[in-house]
């Protein structure tokens, strides 16, 4: 899953035998699967890791990482380089900004529209101060959005909704019959124009 070279676990070990003794290394994933992803390296306590965490055991330490992340971290690889000026760790996540199926048939289809809001639609319409959630499907299959922050009053809602939203929705979730909208839009200076 990770390929850390020999130089990086020894820069890990030499970082942690100047910490206390239950401490690890965590690596996840921000925004896995879009383009604003961004890896991270830090520190953890062993004590505080939850199950949500694989561990990965190496000769003096441990790594824990998210189990969300654990797909966006195929074919990664931790290095150390060294040259005159700077030691420096680095990452390399080919995975990480890949759009990967987040979709699980095992969870319940309101879970699954909820993290495609999460992952693959909020994070266009921050761009813009803006947020979509889901309020609920009704009895006729249609799932009730309701935007706030910039969407709120923004002109072009009705051109999100169905010509992005919409189209994505029901390309991913065939089930639905469309997505209505129930926000009570107020324009004002929240609003994007």
């Amino acid at each position: 899953m990770i390929n850390i070279t020999y130089k990086a676990q020894k820069y890990f070990y030499n970082l942690l035998k100047e910490q206390n003794k239950n401490t690890g290394i965590k690596i996840f994933v921000i925004n896995p699967g879009t383009s604003y992803a961004e890896c991270g390296v830090s520190y953890c306590s062993n004590k505080k890791i939850s199950k949500s965490y694989l561990k990965l055991k190496y000769d003096k330490f441990n790594i824990y990482i998210e189990k969300k992340s654990k797909p966006y971290l195929k074919n990664s690889k931790i290095d150390l380089l060294i040259n005159k000026y700077e030691t420096k760790l680095t990452m390399i996540a080919p995975m990480a900004k890949k759009k990967l199926s987040n979709y699980s048939k095992n969870e319940s289809l309101v879970n699954q529209i909820k993290k495609m809001l999460k992952l693959d639609i909020n994070p266009m319409l921050m761009l813009h101060g803006g947020k979509v959630s889901l309020v609920k499907i009704d009895n006729k299959k249609y799932a009730i959005l309701k935007f706030s922050g910039g969407c709120n009053g923004c002109s072009m809602i009705n051109l999100t909704l169905k010509n992005s939203i919409e189209k994505k929705m029901l390309k991913i979730f065939p089930e639905l019959s469309g997505v209505k909208d129930i926000t009570e839009h107020n324009r004002g200076l929240h609003s994007y124009y």
